[in-house]
């Protein structure tokens, strides 16, 4: 006859409730984000019915309900008379500009910043980092004097210097950090065979730090990308205003075609969604890359 012995017994026991345990906490965790699943994926859905349905079933008031007949020519109201190419060419050129010199610049001053030994250096970073408190819209009249008084206001400049003035505190950061993390003999090495710092920052730092550069492009990507206060105070010719202000293409004095609204709105967030998905993983990289010394 076979006695497991009390020691073993009691072994079982804890894997058992260690099991349990881990159940339980993963099954938590599962719900947890489902939720949260469903609450971010749930308005883009409601915005796609939304799309779809005439101005009489948005007035219902029946939010859940779908769409009796899809009015595809939502889609077509959307893509002609909101003029989405010209605004989404605007909107493109925008942030296409805003986010190069971003990387150029933030990229420059990270470097500096983490691989110079210098005695301010860290009074700089935190000077950079204080950007990331002060408000877009505590800038709005002093900005608005200065390219009065510059002769930008009414152009693309004017737009794109506030743009990367405030996204290059995060994009410092976070090139910083993973900067820190690259071992110092790397470039060492290359300066003992004649590379001058523009080269080392060029050839070696640039190309390692591709992962968190990717990261600060789609974060300025996304935040210039829907940027409607800015656009909306500093530029007034037509010609020149980026894709939110393709809705107003929609509203009238006496009418409002929210099916039309609903479907530019769907073809305004459709690039973002399209790159995001593309370079999801890159955002996690460049996220965790400075983490861990190596």
């Amino acid at each position: 006859m076979n006695t497991a012995s009390p020691v073993t017994t009691l072994r079982h026991v804890k894997n058992v409730t260690n099991r349990r345990r881990f159940s339980y906490a993963k099954g938590i965790v599962l719900l947890f984000l489902s939720l949260l699943v469903v609450t971010q994926v749930y308005p883009l859905l409601w915005l796609i019915l939304y799309s779809f349905k005439t101005n009489e079933e948005i007035l219902s008031g029946n939010f859940f309900a779908l769409p009796q007949s899809p009015q595809w020519s939502n889609y077509t109201s959307a893509f002609a008379g909101g003029d989405y190419l010209r605004y989404l060419w605007n909107s493109f050129f925008v942030t296409t500009v805003t986010m190069t010199c971003v990387i150029i610049l933030s990229s420059l001053a990270a470097f500096a910043i983490s691989r110079f030994r210098w005695r301010y250096g860290q009074a700089v970073l935190l000077l950079f980092l204080i950007g990331m408190m002060i408000p877009m819209q505590a800038t709005l009249l002093p900005l608005m004097i200065i390219f009065k008084n510059m002769h930008i206001l009414n152009t693309h400049a004017s737009i794109i210097l506030p743009y990367i003035a405030f996204s290059m505190p995060i994009a410092i950061f976070i090139l910083n950090g993973f900067m820190k993390s690259i071992p110092g003999e790397i470039e060492e090495s290359a300066i003992m065979d004649g590379a001058s710092i523009l080269r080392v920052y060029w050839n070696i730092m640039l190309p390692i730090s591709v992962p968190p550069i990717m990261t600060v492009c789609i974060l300025t990507f996304i935040n210039i990308w829907n940027e409607y206060i800015l656009a909306s105070i500093f530029i007034s010719a037509n010609d020149l205003k980026t894709l939110p202000f393709g809705v107003n293409s929609f509203v009238s004095q006496y009418s409002v075609n929210y099916g039309a609204i609903g479907a530019f709105l769907v073809l305004g967030a459709l690039p973002v969604i399209i790159i995001y998905f593309l370079l999801a993983d890159k955002i996690t990289q460049g996220m965790v890359a400075g983490a861990v010394k190596g």
